[in-house]
């Protein structure tokens, strides 16, 4: 489980801010929201609420490109630029980005970052704590130079010179067979999914092959689906040739005649009922998903895949503007199935940014799952959370109060300011 995630010098975020998701000491309803694993209180749910442009997506993109550095890293050349997008509005050239996340694996809690510019590895880390109050390190990178835990990181010995600027070290351990450092590498792989709320290109073919094989969480999905009275009554998948889109020119057409020879396409077409005039059930008529049905049950479709595969596994789903092309209480629902032990039973984690107010309830969110992104007048991101908002009156918000008329009238800030 994902327990903290902290970016510094990155697009919008100048100085470094944490996204916790370790639950605070309050006595906030449902209770249900908060897994425990140990001796540590983790909570399921994070919604990330902001004004446009104010730096949400930018939080999850971080969280995306972390991993790419870590899972990319192995197949870097000696010389290869790195992925380095540094926020641009001051005159700290050169100054590195920071990436560290926190996250629970086998009972074990891993703290693992790492800092870096266009061409270099500026620092690395990896520690690990097995349930005492002192974490142990197992390596740390500075410079040019690795010091590492020879009792605890035995993987790691006389590695250290056959690391180059570019590429992490963690990887270099990985690949030689590392346990610990595959382990590590295993989270970013499989551990957290990053996608988008507004495109489902990168995973409408896994929840299509999810229906067509009927993979583990096909079930539930249907069920979920039934339970949001959609129209349709089931999903049938029907494999067929790929075919090349006839309005394509012809230089295009003749190319991707070549890479879609002998491909296999899987379509999905929605089964709704047919009445007579006396509201009888006469027959079935079937609904091709992607020409027929509305954008939001496409949406809610394509959405299936990830979201029930992260149930059925404890991962951590990311999402970015969860709530686009979906009607509130839809949005609701899918945030209790990851709150109920019924339907979490794995400790499954999302976190999503969204613009929907309606979700700002305390019957739905505790306060330490409700996060805010605002710029300064420098144009610098912070994130805090309700638990970190000071009232005018000096103190805190009540876990009985409105948040949803409370944000919309700018107690809490994170709103965008018209003149």
């Amino acid at each position: 489980m994902l327990l903290e995630f902290t970016v510094g010098n990155y697009r919008s975020f100048n100085k470094k801010c944490t996204l916790s998701l370790c639950a605070q000491g309050i006595s906030d309803e449902p209770k249900t929201n908060v897994v425990k694993k140990g001796n540590v209180k983790i909570l399921k749910t994070a919604a990330i609420y902001g004004a446009n442009s104010s730096g949400k997506s930018n939080l999850i993109r971080a969280l995306a490109v972390m991993g790419k550095c870590v899972l990319g890293s192995v197949k870097l050349n000696d010389g290869d630029e790195l992925n380095y997008d540094p926020f641009l509005l001051s005159n700290a050239e050169g100054k590195p980005t920071f990436f560290e996340v926190l996250f629970l694996l086998d009972s074990v809690c891993y703290r693992y970052g790492f800092e870096y510019n266009l061409n270099k590895i500026i620092g690395e880390w990896l520690f690990i704590n097995e349930g005492t109050r002192k974490e142990k390190m197992l390596f740390v990178r500075e410079g040019d130079g690795i010091e590492v835990n020879e009792v605890l990181f035995t993987e790691g010995i006389d590695n250290e010179k056959n690391t180059n600027d570019n590429r992490l070290f963690l990887s270099l351990c990985a690949q030689l067979g590392g346990e610990v450092s595959k382990k590590v590498m295993g989270w970013f792989q499989v551990g957290y999914n990053v996608i988008s709320g507004l495109e489902s290109d990168g995973y409408q073919g896994f929840s299509k092959f999810m229906f067509h094989t009927h993979e583990e969480g096909c079930e539930e999905a249907l069920a979920f689906f039934h339970s949001l009275e959609l129209g349709f009554e089931h999903l049938e998948t029907l494999e067929e040739e790929a075919i090349v889109p006839k309005d394509l020119p012809s230089e295009l057409r003749a190319f991707w005649s070549k890479q879609l020879t002998g491909k296999k396409t899987i379509s999905l077409q929605a089964v709704h009922h047919k009445y007579n005039r006396d509201g009888k059930i006469v027959g079935d008529e079937k609904f091709d998903v992607e020409e027929k049905e509305s954008a939001g049950t496409r949406k809610l479709i394509d959405l299936a895949g990830p979201i029930f595969d992260t149930l059925k596994r404890g991962a951590t789903l990311v999402v970015d503007e969860l709530d686009a092309k979906m009607h509130p209480l839809i949005s609701m629902h899918i945030i209790k199935l990851f709150n109920s032990n019924e339907y979490n039973p794995h400790g499954a984690q999302l976190v999503f940014s969204t613009h929907d107010t309606h979700l700002l309830s305390s019957r739905l969110l505790r306060r330490d799952q409700i996060w805010f992104t605002e710029k300064d007048e420098k144009e610098q991101t912070d994130l805090y959370s309700m638990m970190d908002i000071v009232l005018p009156d000096g103190t805190k918000p009540r876990n009985d109060s409105n948040y949803e008329k409370n944000y919309i009238n700018g107690r809490y800030g994170a709103i965008p300011y018209i003149n």
